[in-house]
């Protein structure tokens, strides 16, 4: 009689606990992380030294921004930014991304490296230049790209995107950020050259 006694009493003890405990409470999904944008002297900082741990003598020729979603590129600013460098002891070249996004067809966030090509070093398409040049960062260039075209071009058109491409001008001697408002180089409405070491306008690309 006893152990029937027992065994009632925890039977009703477990039934009590199974009504008295309330719902599990659902785990809490994690929020989406906010995307990054920042200017091209800033990915390139990031970028410098994974390209030196590849070759010690690594020199860049191209910085460029990526058009991503998420980002029109206004400002000076960039969720994914690419600096190609070259190797003269390796005669090789290899590019590097920075991704601050998640966006579709955005590379993976941080730094990664890029597929190794070979490098011509008289092509002058991709002449290295020394970081000491790059002293204008890619804010300072949609400024001034905005006073010669680009502020009448957003105010009729504000989803315009706007890219940024730095590379070294052998015409002129010196190294120059092209601000492109549109899509791609090849379909911009408006590209404007700035000196990236003295800020000062160049010129208007036909």
């Amino acid at each position: 009689m006893k152990k029937r006694d027992a065994v009632t009493m925890l039977l009703a003890m477990a039934l009590w606990a199974g009504c008295s405990s309330g719902p599990a409470t659902p785990a809490e999904k994690p929020q989406p992380k906010a995307a990054e944008f920042i200017t091209g002297r800033a990915a390139f900082q990031k970028l410098y030294g994974a390209a030196h741990g590849w070759a010690p003598d690594a020199e860049p020729f191209r910085i460029e921004s990526l058009p991503t979603a998420d980002c029109k590129g206004q400002g000076g600013k960039a969720a994914v930014w690419r600096a190609s460098f070259a190797s003269a002891l390796q005669h090789n070249a290899k590019p590097y991304d920075w991704s601050g996004t998640d966006a579709p067809g955005a590379p993976s966030r941080g730094v990664s490296p890029g597929v190794e090509d070979s490098y011509t070093a008289s092509n002058s398409s991709t002449r290295l230049f020394q970081v000491g040049f790059l002293k204008v960062d890619s804010d300072h260039a949609f400024e001034q790209a905005q006073k010669h075209g680009g502020d009448k071009l957003l105010q009729k058109n504000p989803d315009t995107p706007v890219l940024y491409l730095l590379d070294w001008s052998s015409p002129t001697n010196a190294l120059v950020w092209h601000v492109f408002y549109g899509p791609s180089r090849e379909d911009a409405k408006l590209k404007v050259d700035l000196n990236a070491t003295t800020g000062e306008f160049m010129g208007v690309e036909k």
